[in-house]
């Protein structure tokens, strides 16, 4: 019995001593911070930053530089990004009805979608209306709700008239409601378009071999206080980039929290005009929203465990 009895306690010491060690919840979690921040520091290692796409946007070249190789038409033209400028509200121009108008009373509520063209530009100036067209129709945000249009000419010569017509085009093939009185065409002297198109960075030229302007495309979105935000390049208008622009314009004061969300998710490049993804942020985002369905996965294995155990107390 003795023996019996040594080697039942030499048993049950080994039974005692092979029982799972309990493992902190905490600890899987610890490792998959970890892992992201090994992730997050990879990424910061990666060099790279975008640049200009064409020599007609951003700054100006530095002297010195190598040539573009542009046409001499075209060396004086371009856009020169002036983020957080103002632009001058008491500039005067004419509506469409031939009423004087200062820019500021399109302004102060609402973020406003501008663009310099002219009316009887050929080619260039309404693929830029086709463009804004375009995404204008694709955006859930309504002109006359959300925001304000502001198209200005920049030839001196074209009238109200001009204007007029031109409206009643894009405002009809906008079709939604409040379009006929929030998006505005405007014709100005000389003197105060230079104000305007100085203000925004927009360079151009007349060109007498073609008889006409030459120009880079662009629209700008403003601030309700009228000041430069965004600019996007091109003819194309990307819809996201472009709610993404009015959404921060505005101080968030339109948009949905998924537009929150998306703005984690994407900065606007002045490089290229375009808003692009953050990779850092997505990782923290994703990483964030592992570690949640972790935690809630323990949880509810815990409450499980607890619940099975139960009866076999009782």
């Amino acid at each position: 019995m003795r023996r019996g009895d040594g080697e039942m306690r030499r048993q049950g010491g080994r039974s005692r001593s092979m029982r799972p060690v309990s493992v902190s919840p905490f600890l899987p979690i610890f490792f998959l911070l970890l892992t992201a921040h090994c992730s997050l520091v990879t990424v910061f290692a990666q060099p790279g930053v975008p640049q200009p796409n064409s020599p007609l946007y951003g700054a100006r070249p530095a002297p010195g530089q190598v040539a573009t190789g542009l046409p001499k038409a075209l060396k004086n033209v371009g856009i020169d990004q002036k983020l957080n400028e103002q632009i001058p509200l008491d500039a005067v121009f004419k509506d469409e009805q031939g009423r004087e108008v200062k820019l500021g009373e399109f302004f102060g509520k609402k973020p406003v979608v501008l663009s310099l063209v002219y009316y009887t530009c050929p080619m260039l100036c309404t693929q830029v209306l086709n463009g804004m067209l375009s995404s204008f129709r694709q955006v859930s945000f309504n002109i006359g709700e959300q925001y304000e249009v502001v198209t200005v000419s920049f030839d001196p010569r074209e009238t109200p008239e001009l204007a007029a017509a031109k409206k009643q085009t894009y405002v009809k093939g906008y079709n939604r409601p409040g379009a006929e009185a929030s998006w505005h065409f405007l014709t100005g002297d000389a003197a105060n378009i230079r104000r305007l198109t100085d203000a925004v960075g927009f360079r151009y030229v007349w060109d007498e071999q073609t008889n006409q302007f030459a120009h880079a495309s662009a629209i700008m979105v403003l601030t309700p206080e009228g000041k430069l935000a965004r600019y996007f390049y091109g003819i194309d208008y990307p819809p996201r980039d472009l709610r993404l622009g009015l959404v921060e314009a505005s101080q968030n004061k339109i948009g949905t929290p998924v537009d929150a969300l998306m703005l984690y998710c994407y900065h606007y490049d002045p490089a290229t005009g375009k808003y692009g993804a953050v990779v850092m942020n997505i990782m923290r985002l994703a990483g964030g929203v592992t570690v949640v369905l972790i935690v809630g996965l323990l949880l509810v294995l815990r409450r499980r465990s607890g619940n099975s155990r139960n009866p076999a107390i009782a």
